[in-house]
């Protein structure tokens, strides 16, 4: 007869627990809870109550629920392969980005201690600095930063990264960087990884300013509605501004090639005696007393550059429209 191993009961409740929380939540996360300071952890569990359930366990545990539930959750499965350390089992209705959000917001800034891993480059700039002379220059060459005194104040002489990211923080750094006021240790949860609908989200997939989308929307709408008032693509929103440029364009023809209409028959006499005027200017002795006051009393004529330059600002002027209209207009612009 083959005996079964023999499986504590505590273990058995903890899974058990961990599978109800896979089972009952939209969305579950792997978080890393380490070293984090029992006080800390206590207020991020406060934190978190009412929003989102969290159970610590054995890595083994949590592996052995998710395989569990694995069989009933399609997709789930992979999110064994972001079990490490020393984790924990977040189960929330929040969706996956705000879920981030929040973990984000439990996480601060702390001292480093010698052999901590550095999360970021941590760097010194060349310049003055609060400290006076002393003891302290020592110290700071000590741990390699190139300290020195300058005009009664000490000074860093040149930029220098005092540590790479991924690297460990040595001790006579780690002693010295709370002076500098450099915090660069990280504690708070951090996310490892989520899954919701199947699909599993990294950290970077959701590290999303809440107006990334909304901004790449409206960019994409301003785009749209620009390329079709180019192409001429006739919509309920481009309509008026194209029958405008139309329009322009139309006059603008008529008067180049002297075509009389109702609507430019005014500019035209106006470019005709403006001609007349400028020649006039130009052949002395050939003026009248009547062009002489016509040409003291009418304004200088403008340079044909400056009449295209204003045609073009106020074409631009009339095709210009909001975020909000141009959003609104983004599904009629393509069906």
């Amino acid at each position: 007869m083959i005996r079964q191993a023999h499986v504590a009961q505590w273990k058995r409740e903890v899974v058990s627990d961990l599978t109800r929380i896979l089972k009952n939540n939209k969305v579950v996360a792997i978080v890393n809870v380490g070293n984090i300071p029992a006080p800390q952890l206590q207020q991020i569990k406060k934190r978190l109550r009412g929003k989102a359930e969290m159970v610590m366990a054995r890595n083994t545990l949590i592996n052995i629920a998710i395989e569990e539930v694995s069989k009933e959750r399609q997709g789930l499965k992979p999110l064994k392969d972001l079990v490490g350390g020393q984790c924990a089992l977040l189960g929330t209705d929040m969706n996956a980005f705000k879920l981030y959000r929040e973990i984000e917001a439990t996480r601060t800034r702390s001292a480093a201690k010698p052999g901590d891993i550095s999360p970021e480059d941590i760097v010194i700039k060349e310049g003055e600095t609060p400290f006076k002379p002393g003891p302290i220059v020592g110290e700071l060459q000590k741990a390699g930063i190139p300290a020195g005194i300058e005009g009664g104040k000490v000074v860093f002489k040149k930029d220098k990264v005092l540590v790479k990211k991924g690297e460990k923080i040595p001790a006579e750094i780690a002693k010295i960087l709370p002076k500098l006021d450099i915090y660069p240790m990280m504690i708070g949860l951090e996310l490892m990884g989520v899954f919701e609908d199947g699909i599993i989200f990294k950290k970077d997939d959701l590290a999303i300013t809440p107006d990334h989308y909304r901004s790449m929307i409206a960019t994409a709408a301003r785009n749209a509605f620009s390329l079709s008032i180019h192409i001429a693509y006739v919509t309920p929103q481009t309509i008026g501004p194209l029958l405008a440029r139309a329009y322009r364009e139309g006059v603008a023809l008529g008067v180049a090639a002297a075509f009389p209409t109702k609507d430019n028959i005014k500019v035209l006499l106006a470019k005709a005696e403006a001609n007349m005027l400028a020649l006039a200017s130009r052949i002395p002795g050939f003026e009248d007393e009547r062009l002489r006051q016509r040409l003291t009393t009418v304004p200088a004529q403008q340079k044909p550059e400056e009449l295209k330059a204003e045609e073009h600002k106020e074409e631009k002027k009339e095709e210009k429209v909001s975020e909000e209209e141009a959003a609104a207009g983004l599904s009629a612009l393509f069906g």
